[in-house]
């Protein structure tokens, strides 16, 4: 089992935290998600041998969204 935190961009209200974690939950694999909204965060955990990051990641930029790297928040 593993579990990631993204940050993300241009997640504005509770729709967006909504279509996030709808995103999160339809990737195979996917075990647990929650949205902090007051963050602009997404954590997840996925069984690895189903899904890599890089899944999850390319959902969440599949609805419009950007995913914030490590340097832009610092």
């Amino acid at each position: 089992m593993e579990t990631r935190v993204l940050s993300i961009k241009n997640m504005a209200n509770q729709q967006d935290a909504d279509k996030v974690l709808k995103a999160i939950e339809h990737v195979w694999g996917y075990t647990q998600a929650e949205i902090d909204l007051s963050k602009g965060q997404a954590k997840y955990s996925y069984d690895e041998k189903m899904a890599s990051s890089q899944d999850f990641e390319q959902a969440i930029l599949d609805l419009g969204y950007e995913i914030r790297t490590q340097e832009e928040l610092e």
